[in-house]
């Protein structure tokens, strides 16, 4: 399995892979195909390695012993990026590195399961760079995205639809959902929109009026 890499000043998502549990290779292969650029968290190298992945760049605070001569061979060319900061997380970071570049969206994958502190906190963190890159976060099971400005998208009738609070989240209002809500306040660990779906095929508008919101489209 190897990334497409026809880069296209930047047209394309890049795509992160981080550490947490695997996707399936269909996933994997559909992502890669997508985003040129591949940016891979730390000890995730050794996992893109065994799947014969070429990635463009390397970042982590490398708090653990590597071979980096072999692995820049292995992967050449390859930008490794040293990050020591110990109050971001490596997504975080990767997420910056991104925006610094000027990428205006990146997919993102193995950034769930596992354990659950990585799992929460990579969903969550999100939403606080939703007005400087687009991201959307994919595992086998979910997509999951920050809600910025009105959302609107085509579905199919019968879609899981999930809206989950960061925070408290107020002035919500939805149309196209079996269960909208109208100027409506959504609360982390009080109320959330879990498991909602959609009403029928068309169109449906998800917008809020402030605080944040992660949207995510779910399959069993």
């Amino acid at each position: 399995m190897s990334s497409h890499h026809i880069v296209r000043e930047k047209q394309e998502p890049a795509l992160i892979i981080a550490n947490g549990a695997s996707c399936s290779e269909e996933l994997l292969g559909q992502l890669l195909e997508w985003s040129p650029f591949v940016v891979v968290l730390d000890q995730a190298i050794y996992r893109v390695m065994e799947l014969g992945i070429k990635v463009d760049v390397w970042l982590g605070d490398f708090d653990k012993d590597h071979d980096f001569e072999a692995i820049r061979l292995s992967q050449q060319p390859l930008e490794i990026v040293n990050t020591p900061d110990q109050d971001k997380t490596d997504l975080e970071k990767a997420i910056d590195f991104l925006i610094g570049r000027g990428f205006p969206a990146a997919n993102i994958v193995w950034a769930t399961g596992r354990r659950a502190d990585h799992a929460i906190t990579n969903m969550t963190n999100m939403v606080r760079y939703k007005r400087q890159i687009k991201l959307v976060m994919f595992d086998d099971y979910s997509k999951i995205f920050p809600l910025a400005g009105t959302f609107q998208k085509w579905y199919v009738a019968g879609t899981p639809i999930s809206l989950i609070p960061v925070g408290t989240v107020s002035g919500i209002c939805t149309t196209g959902l079996r269960y909208n809500l109208n100027q409506e306040t959504l609360t982390m660990g009080y109320r959330s929109g879990n498991s909602n779906e959609t009403e029928s095929d068309g169109l449906v508008t998800i917008r809020a009026q402030q605080g944040d919101l992660l949207l995510m489209e779910c399959w069993d």
